[in-house]
């Protein structure tokens, strides 16, 4: 997110200030317990906003960011035992 953000013009203290807001803020309201992800994720996008611009991006199917989160999740699993015999991985 933070090279993301030089790469588009932001000053390397901006993109890294974004970074740790949007990240610790999330992260935050998650550790709570109060919303789920899907639920936050619906709270803070406004419809046609700016939020709404990057998810779209990011869900879309051709993508493929869903399919390299779970092949990442798959590779940390299998490194993890107790993590294999939860999930069957």
């Amino acid at each position: 997110l933070e090279q993301a953000a030089q790469a588009l013009g932001f000053s390397p203290e901006d993109a890294a200030l974004l970074t740790r807001q949007t990240l610790t803020g999330a992260a935050a309201t998650l550790a709570s317990g109060e919303v789920s992800p899907g639920a936050l994720r619906r709270q803070v996008t406004s419809q046609g906003g700016a939020t709404a611009a990057a998810l779209g991006v990011l869900m879309n199917p051709s993508a493929s960011l869903s399919d390299l989160l779970t092949d990442a999740v798959r590779a940390a699993a299998r490194r993890r035992p107790r993590h294999r015999r939860l999930r069957g991985v």
